[in-house]
């Protein structure tokens, strides 16, 4: 794959757990804007190599990597683990969403406004556009728009992942993560997810943590298998391709 291709690259990656080694010399090129679907067994570190990409596990005790993940952000790559890259930068260019849905304990509009408060947004009026514009990206805005100021828990489960979605899109990142979005939802608001993914995928690379082979027929370019021996990919001609 050539460079200008690439959205993420990681070499020789491994992951460790107090003495666990959970993840092993992962060396994998993940294309830009496509979905990625991320496949295995349980307990393989799926979604552990989700969170190497936005350096959430530097919070959890007795955790450390090795190796290096490199991301192309205006047109150069950059080395995410580099001592001058602000974890703060990273954070709000790459986006997770997880598989159960975390609304904040606020109201429909302050969910989608706090990332833009900690970001330094000042200005209301583009305050109000960037949720407007992140609760259409994620389809939600008609169903919301005239309760924006109800507590985001009276929203549905399918809702709610929507909300979170819209939460991590209003900083308009390069990146998207999806640890198993849909698997707390029924087949309807699950649908809706898939759909959404596929619209965005023209604004931002998707990788998505799926363990529904069905689905990632229907919405994966790409499958990477996460397995004891490490990363294997299969690049699907179509989604309609078997797995």
């Amino acid at each position: 794959m050539d460079d200008d291709k690439i959205k993420i690259k990681t070499d020789s990656l491994c992951f460790f757990y107090q003495n666990r080694r959970i993840l092993e010399n992962i060396t994998a090129r993940f294309a830009e804007n496509s979905i990625t679907a991320i496949v295995g067994p349980s307990g393989t570190g799926k979604s552990t190599l989700l969170m190497t990409l936005n350096r959430l596990w530097e919070s959890i005790p007795g955790t450390r990597i090795e190796g290096k993940v490199e991301i192309r952000f205006d047109g150069r790559f950059h080395d995410i683990y580099a001592r001058s890259y602000p974890v703060t930068q990273l954070r709000r260019a790459v986006g997770m969403v997880f598989q159960i849905p975390n609304p904040l304990p606020m109201s429909i509009y302050k969910n989608i406004a706090f990332p833009l408060k900690l970001a330094g947004y000042r200005d209301k009026n583009q305050v109000a556009g960037e949720v407007e514009e992140a609760l259409k990206q994620a389809y939600l805005w008609d169903e919301v728009k005239d309760r924006l100021e109800e507590d985001a828990f009276a929203l549905s489960g399918g809702q709610q992942q929507r909300l979170c979605i819209a939460r991590a899109l209003v900083l308009k990142p390069d990146i998207l993560l999806l640890d198993e979005p849909t698997s707390s939802l029924d087949a309807t608001s699950g649908k809706m997810i898939e759909e959404l993914l596929l619209s965005l995928k023209n604004r931002c690379t998707i990788l998505v943590v799926s363990h529904y082979l069905d689905q990632v027929r229907r919405i994966a370019d790409t499958v990477a298998e996460v397995s004891d021996s490490g990363l294997s990919f299969q690049t699907f001609g179509s989604r309609r391709s078997c797995y």
